[in-house]
């Protein structure tokens, strides 16, 4: 009996041993994937230029580019680069105040793109590198790290082509919605010396069925009447209201349906329907709020500096210079 329990012990022994040979050598596990965490969003207060993340909407690409390279492409496409250096200067601070700002706010396109910024003007700010000449290098080297602020905040750095004679508050040239920003202003502008006589009086036709189309576009729905007129002005003499064929529409919102370089601005001095055309008089070239282009133009060959034609435009501002 005690030979047969040693033969099976044998036996199970021997089986334990041949089995564990047999068994292929184990992977080690793979580790778990983890998705990508975006990077915190810049820090710009510390002390040193910061590097934002830019997608480029022609290739797809992503790529990392410092701050002021990416302000200069900026520069140069926003505002033509033969301007006065001064002018071209107003406009860098203004350009790295709205891409802090952005990203502050609203994490820049991070939620497009998982990017700070991008290369369209529609996601973010108009970016063309290829018009940058030694003008806009200049000017962003003398204004390199600089940015407004109003009480320790980055101010949202608006700025048009042309304002016509007069700038605009945010709630008449935008329809901003929330509370007018303190440091906003309506001043002026001394854009009516220089502006091109294309922007300084204009004329736009629309059909009626790209009227109705651009009511849609903002949720109306067109009434029964025939007839398309101003029922508010702002105090710059904007119209913020129109009536669309028996509905009420929001001016600015309207200029953007219809198309912001066709209804070049809301500074509309008549309206008037031709048949199936709807014919818009007016002036100016954009929202009309903060900076003035023209007008920055004007004060730069007057002889004014950076610092002084962001703060003709923009009341209690702090320009800053994050670094060096």
């Amino acid at each position: 009996m005690l030979r047969q329990k040693n033969l099976v012990l044998v036996i199970l022994l021997l089986l334990a041993i041949t089995t564990g040979c047999l068994k292929k050598p184990q992977k080690a596990p793979r580790p778990q994937a983890t998705p990508e965490q975006p990077k915190p969003v810049v820090d710009a207060r510390a002390g040193r230029e910061p590097t934002l993340t830019l997608f480029d909407n022609k290739t797809g690409q992503k790529k990392d580019i410092k701050m002021e390279d990416y302000i200069a492409g900026v520069v140069a496409a926003e505002m033509d680069p033969t301007w006065p250096v001064e002018a071209l200067a107003a406009q860098a601070i203004l350009a790295r105040t709205f891409t802090l700002e952005a990203l502050q706010s609203k994490g820049g396109t991070r939620s497009l793109h998982g990017t700070d910024v991008s290369t369209k003007v529609e996601e973010f700010q108009a970016y063309d590198p290829s018009r940058i000449n030694d003008n806009v290098r200049k000017a962003v080297q003398a204004t390199r790290g600089e940015v407004l602020s109003h009480k320790g905040e980055f101010i949202k750095a608006w700025f048009s082509a042309y304002a016509g004679p007069q700038t605009a508050m945010a709630k008449e040239g935008l329809n901003f919605k929330e509370q007018e920003p303190a440091y906003i202003k309506s001043v002026s502008s001394p854009g009516v010396k220089n502006a091109p006589e294309e922007d300084k009086t204009w004329t736009a036709r629309f059909s009626r069925s790209e009227l109705e189309a651009a009511l849609s576009k903002m949720g109306l729905r067109p009434g029964n009447g025939s007839d398309v007129s101003i029922t508010k002005r702002g105090p710059a003499g904007r119209a913020i209201q129109i009536n669309v064929f028996g509905t009420n529409a929001s001016g600015a919102d309207l200029r953007v349906a219809l198309g912001s370089t066709r209804l070049k601005s809301i500074l509309i001095d008549k309206i008037s329907v031709q048949g199936d055309q709807v014919i818009f008089q007016g002036r100016g070239y954009g929202h009309g709020v903060g900076m003035c282009q023209w007008g920055a133009y004007t004060l730069a060959k007057e002889g004014k500096k950076p610092e002084e034609i962001v703060r003709y435009f923009f009341k209690g501002v702090k320009v800053e210079k994050l670094y060096s």
